[in-house]
């Protein structure tokens, strides 16, 4: 009887821990496309303090980030990222690269844009809540957010995850949606499965 008991007791506690994840992981898809963007405030590679709030009325892109991950050196070695990022900033787009990984710190932080000339805000989400907010799952993952603070792109940077396409082969998802939010047409891709590193949240 006591063997029984104790049978019953670990299935479940085995379906709690199922339902559970289940729940966790819904909770982390919840934001969709046209939903109104998670706030954040987080401190950037200098200590200063970046607001979601504070950049109302600008389009914003948010790029998952871990200088670790081979698809990101990639993007940023080959210098494809800073590229863009520095295009659509002088469209007056703000572009935010977020670090969710357990453990760095803003020292990290600022060594890595130095070493990478990144000349934009890497902000520090060591305790994953920010990423945890928008559902990233990979580094990179990115969002495009409009001026409503609306977010109308979410997913993969583009759509060469081997690193093999070139020419017209290739498209840049973010790109292609930030084009069509600065001339105030509606994004005709809004969302893409995205690829990369895992994020390495904070157990």
């Amino acid at each position: 009887m006591r063997k029984l008991t104790f049978g019953l007791i670990a299935v479940l506690v085995a379906t709690l821990a199922l339902l559970s994840t289940t729940r966790a992981g819904e909770k982390a898809d919840k934001l969709t496309v046209g939903a109104q963007a998670p706030s954040f405030a987080l401190p950037d590679q200098n200590g200063k303090t970046v607001s979601l709030d504070e950049l109302k009325d600008k389009v914003v892109v948010l790029e998952w980030f871990n200088n670790e991950c081979p698809y990101v050196q990639r993007h940023y070695k080959g210098g494809d990222m800073n590229a863009l990022a520095s295009k659509y900033a002088e469209k007056g787009v703000v572009w935010l690269a977020i670090n969710s990984t357990s453990g760095k710190t803003i020292d990290d932080n600022k060594k890595i844009a130095d070493d990478w000339k990144i000349e934009r805000p890497v902000l520090l989400d060591s305790d994953g809540r920010t990423g945890q907010a928008y559902g990233a799952k990979t580094t990179p993952h990115m969002y495009v957010i409009d001026k409503d603070q609306k977010v109308v792109y979410m997913g993969a940077i583009d759509n060469n995850q081997q690193g093999n396409k070139t020419g017209d082969a290739k498209v840049n998802y973010v790109a292609k949606a930030l084009d069509e939010v600065l001339a105030g047409k509606p994004v005709s891709e809004p969302q893409t499965q995205s690829y990369g590193c895992g994020v390495k949240y904070a157990k």
